[in-house]
């Protein structure tokens, strides 16, 4: 039976609830969605999509991070919109956050009716 180890990391927002940032097991690292939340406020990055895009995948790195992955190890993405007309404006930035990979990870993107604290975007991962 495989390890399951906690991640925990103060350069990404913490839980905001009975959850973990990331679960290591089986040589994956699961990483709980990423919202938009500055680390040290814990309050929502001011702006719109482009802003919160970038702080989710800036607290995604943090969190990969600190699981002794990186961006170039995530096999698989799951991102969450608030409103799918934003998709262009997520996408442009989603390419250049993976641009240094030497591979496209697995993605799939969903339009929701409401996110966590009201956010626009929000994105999971599997990484090796």
């Amino acid at each position: 039976m495989s390890t399951i180890t906690a991640v925990s990391t103060p350069n990404a927002p913490s839980a905001i609830g009975p959850y973990s940032q990331a679960i290591k097991a089986g040589g994956f690292v699961f990483v709980s969605g990423c919202i938009p939340l500055v680390p040290s406020t814990m309050q929502i990055v001011e702006g719109g999509i482009e802003e919160q895009t970038k702080q989710a995948l800036t607290n995604l790195k943090a969190v990969l991070e600190a699981s002794s992955s990186s961006v170039g190890k995530v096999v698989k993405t799951t991102v969450f919109l608030k409103d799918m007309e934003d998709f262009a404006t997520v996408n442009k930035i989603y390419e250049e956050f993976f641009s240094g990979s030497e591979h496209k990870p697995a993605r799939s993107a969903v339009e929701v009716a409401r996110l966590p604290k009201d956010v626009f975007f929000e994105i999971e991962c599997i990484a090796g």
